[in-house]
């Protein structure tokens, strides 16, 4: 894969080496188990894969270039980079400008800017309005445009099952970018509607079935369907893709509920019979009815870091341990959901960096289902220091001795520089290890 010219200040010299480590020893990517950092008192255990994809590694090296290469031009930002507030602030310290936050509402006017300006679209993608609104300005949307490869997988897929008079579904969150992009894009080539989760999903079946009558669709799923949806006809042939970084578990669910809600109402084969579905003019393919006919095979649209990302947080969730944190920005889609796993499991701390870490005693974490941050005490449930660590987390269900350390499982997410990993392990170790001990592992890795 290729490597990326990003800020050193977002290397981390430990999490390098760990990575190169287990890419040595795992080249084909199928062991997920954790890495272990044995600190005595302390155990960390890092995911098998976290941090910076290559669709955000793109986009931050297009960015700081752009900015190096034109320093007399003034430079903005369509929306934030990526959902990770330390790169977006050193960006805005470089002189970049938002043209708009991350709900699509307008910092600055498009009609203030001329065709000199450079407007970087961010790694979500962008509308295919807000691009033909830039090129009417005159400004080269395609030399600036760090849109992830994965995502336009998406949009490329979104146009081929069009072509076969499919219907997109896109599985995403409807106010974000990418979703936004998403949905631009598969609309522009044939009907789409959004869906958030499986709650809608199963909405949007009944419909399918015709047990919801037509009409009320339209408030259902008011904002989320594309102009002149017809409920009766739009919905009699079907294809889903996602937003990237949606749980894919949560995607394939999606998709699998609906392909068994086509062969239910049209009583068809699971096994198409020729494998293509090839439309004739009528929508349908000459051979036998088959799922095909009803349902496209989207599969190859699921983001493959999001993927391992996940992936790797479910095998570290199988290491018996106190507590987990997440590191990432709050407004972090692939990130919040790496939260939502580990929830499930244990007690989970989700922060945007090692400030929010404030002492042994407190934590100042984020609760994304609230949308707040909240103060936690005794998160570490800590003895006197510089004693060892020898009591579990209150919700913790293992018992521990006098001579059980205590275990933290640790991720982050795609738009996460590893420094930020690095500082919050370093700021967790400073209670129970020596410097000398932090550097001697160091070291060693």
């Amino acid at each position: 894969m290729k490597n990326f010219d990003i800020p050193i200040i977002y290397r981390s010299p430990l999490i390098s080496a760990i990575k190169n480590r287990r890419r040595q020893q795992d080249k084909m990517k199928k062991d997920f188990t954790p890495t272990l950092l044995d600190l005595g008192g302390l155990h960390i255990y890092l995911a098998r894969h976290f941090g910076f994809c290559y669709g955000v590694e793109n986009a931050i090296e297009i960015s700081f270039r752009t900015i190096d290469e034109n320093p007399d031009k003034r430079t903005f930002l369509l929306s934030e980079m990526i959902h990770n507030p330390q790169v977006n602030a050193d960006l805005l310290s470089r002189g970049i400008q938002f043209l708009q936050d991350t709900h699509g509402q307008q910092l600055i006017p498009f009609e203030t800017l001329t065709k000199d300006d450079i407007v970087i679209i961010p790694a979500f993608g962008t509308t295919l309005e807000i691009e033909e609104r830039l090129r009417a300005i005159g400004i080269q949307t395609e030399k600036y445009n760090t849109t992830c490869p994965f995502v336009e997988k998406v949009w490329n897929r979104s146009a081929q099952i069009a072509q076969k008079n499919y219907t997109i579904v896109v599985h995403g969150k409807p106010g974000h970018e990418e979703t936004r992009a998403t949905f631009s894009h598969a609309a522009a080539a044939t009907p789409t509607v959004v869906v958030k989760d499986m709650k809608e999903a199963k909405i949007l079946a009944e419909y399918i079935k015709g047990t919801l009558p037509p009409d009320s669709f339209y408030t259902t799923f008011n904002g989320q369907y594309s102009e002149g949806f017809d409920v009766k006809k739009d919905l009699t042939r079907i294809g889903v893709v996602n937003q990237t970084t949606m749980l894919a578990t949560d995607t394939q669910a999606i998709a699998d509920y609906l392909k068994e809600t086509m062969v239910e109402k049209y009583g068809l084969m699971e096994t198409p019979a020729n494998g293509n579905g090839a439309p004739t003019t009528n929508g349908l393919s000459a051979h036998p009815p088959s799922i095909s006919d009803y349902f496209a095979d989207t599969r190859d649209t699921l983001c493959y870091a999001t993927l391992d990302n996940q992936s790797a947080v479910i095998g570290l969730l199988d290491t018996p341990a106190d507590l987990a944190i997440v590191v990432g920005g709050y407004n972090s889609s692939n990130t919040s959901h790496l939260v939502e796993l580990c929830e499930e499991k244990m007690p989970t701390y989700f922060i945007s960096s090692e400030e929010k870490i404030l002492s042994q005693q407190e934590i100042l974490h984020y609760n994304f289902h609230e949308k707040r941050e909240l103060t936690t005490e005794d998160w570490l449930s800590p003895q006197k220091a510089p004693q060892l660590q020898t009591t579990r987390h209150p919700a913790a269900t293992t018992p521990a001795s006098a001579t059980t350390p205590l275990s933290i499982l640790i991720t982050s997410g795609a738009s996460c520089p590893d420094a930020l990993v690095e500082a919050v392990i370093r700021k967790i170790a400073g209670y129970y290890a020596s410097p000398d001990q932090i550097e001697k592992m160091v070291a060693e890795i």
